[in-house]
């Protein structure tokens, strides 16, 4: 299953975000390398980022890379 690198915008916090399919690579070392190069050869916008998602295929990327996930909550101790 290849690795998929999506630019992720966050429009609102608990409703709306979109991806932007940047590349699709076959090992984990090589997404990894490459967003690493993006993150620092070119900034994105606040609210924006790069995320590295494994997949079968892009429609499922895109699916886990949009779904809303609700807010861990912080133990006592972790705070």
């Amino acid at each position: 299953m290849p690795y998929y690198i999506y630019i992720l915008t966050v429009k609102n916090q608990a409703t709306a975000k979109s991806a932007a399919l940047v590349s699709e690579f076959e090992k984990f070392k090589d997404a990894k390398t490459e967003v690493r190069h993006l993150r620092t050869e070119k900034p994105l916008e606040e609210g924006q980022s790069y995320k590295v998602i494994f997949a079968d295929n892009t429609a499922e990327a895109e699916q886990k890379v949009t779904e809303l996930r609700e807010e861990p909550i912080a133990r006592e101790w972790e705070k």
